[in-house]
């Protein structure tokens, strides 16, 4: 249940920032992604890339098999 809940979580953060990222660029904004470009245009592109990234190591660490990891590496 966690591991689906997190792979869901980290594909919503790599949609949402992405999809963010790219009207960006032609100018158009999500509405309830606005707030990122108040500090800055600059804060704004730097924080939809860790949102990309992070929803990417979020789905990477929700489905390793971390006991299969450990014997790999005992062995």
């Amino acid at each position: 249940m966690k591991k689906a809940l997190y792979t869901l979580l980290g594909f919503l953060f790599f949609i949402f920032g992405f999809l963010s990222l790219m009207l960006s660029m032609i100018g158009v904004q999500l509405t309830f992604m606005t707030w990122l470009d108040a500090p800055g245009r600059l804060f704004g592109f730097v924080a939809r890339l860790l949102i990309v990234i992070g929803g990417i190591v979020i789905v990477a660490l929700a489905n390793t098999d971390w006991e299969r990891e450990r014997a790999e590496s005992a062995s």
